[in-house]
This record gives structure tokens, sequence and C-alpha cells, in this order.
């Protein structure tokens, strides 16, 4: 039988997210440098966090499902750059995939479907700080835009070793 490519679908984060979303970030803090956090979340502890990312305004939350199992197979948010009021125009961005869905375009609608909520905000920039080395994230932010600003070298250190962040930015 000829397997059918599954339709995904892109909406805003909802409570009901919250042990996926907390699943899907979990593997990246015990099995890779992508993120700094060393330890795992419960759902609770995250919480805050998802609620931090209203359906509007300039910090959000979209969730890629399979359109078939509405599995949730990745999502993107927009969060504030720094905490001063100085820097409300600008936001951090960033995607994390299920841990067997890179390489299908998630990440591509993901970002199309944020970067069209964000549009009509009051915003003038978005980062992005990408773990080194990471060649897929590299490509999927300079195909949005992104251009490389700057390098901090060994900033952070997690497992055993010590880790390179590039800085990208896009005007909005």
């Amino acid at each position: 039988m000829p397997s059918e490519r599954t339709e995904v679908q892109v909406r805003p984060g909802v409570e009901s997210d919250l042990d996926a979303l907390t699943d899907i970030y979990n593997h990246y803090v015990r099995e890779t440098p992508i993120t700094f956090d060393t330890a795992t979340f419960t759902p609770v502890e995250r919480r805050p966090w998802l609620l931090s990312h209203p359906e509007d305004g300039p910090h959000q939350l979209m969730v890629a499902t399979a359109g078939d199992s509405q599995r949730i197979l990745g999502y993107a948010t927009s969060s504030a750059f720094r905490p001063k009021p100085a820097y409300e125009t600008s936001v951090e961005v960033t995607i994390y995939l299920a841990p067997d869905t890179g390489g299908r375009g998630v990440g591509t609608l993901l970002y199309k479907a944020l970067f069209a909520a964000l549009a009509d905000e009051d915003l003038h920039r978005a980062y992005a700080g990408i773990a080194q080395p990471n060649e897929a994230s590299v490509r999927l932010h300079e195909r949005f835009g992104f251009r490389h600003v700057g390098t901090y070298r060994e900033v952070g250190r997690k497992f055993g070793r010590y880790w390179d962040v590039a800085w990208y930015e896009k005007d909005l």
C-alpha cells in the first residue's frame, strides 16, 4: 500500500497541549545541547511558560499537528528578547520538533504561521540563538531571511563540554 503524506495543521497552542509540548522539550534537555536547560520539566513546571504565550500579541505559541491523529509534531514560539522596556519591539523565536519529525517541512510551516501571526504586531526584529553545530536550524533561519550577527563562543557548558551559540536576526 503506498504511504500517504500526512497533512500537517498549524494552530495556536492551548493548555491541553502542555503534556506533549513538555515531552518534546524534555527530549532536547536530555539528549542535545540545543537547549541549555540541564534538568527536565514536569508539565506543571512548564505551565507558566505556556501561559506566557497567549493567542495574540507579540509572544505567541504555534503548534503543528498531524492532521490524521492530531499528534503534536512540534512548536514555534516568539518570546520576550530581554525584560527591559526598550526591548519590547524585539522577540526571540525558536522551534522544537518531535524527534522523528525533522526534514519534513514542519519547521517551515511553523515559522510561516508564526511570522504571519506576528505581522500586525508592533515588532521590529526577531532573534534566534542556535547552539552550534546545527546546520538544519541555520538553513531554516536563513530561508526565512535571518542573517548571522555574531557568535558567543563557548557560552554554555552541557554534557561535559562548552558550546557556541550563533545569533541570527530578522527584520519584522
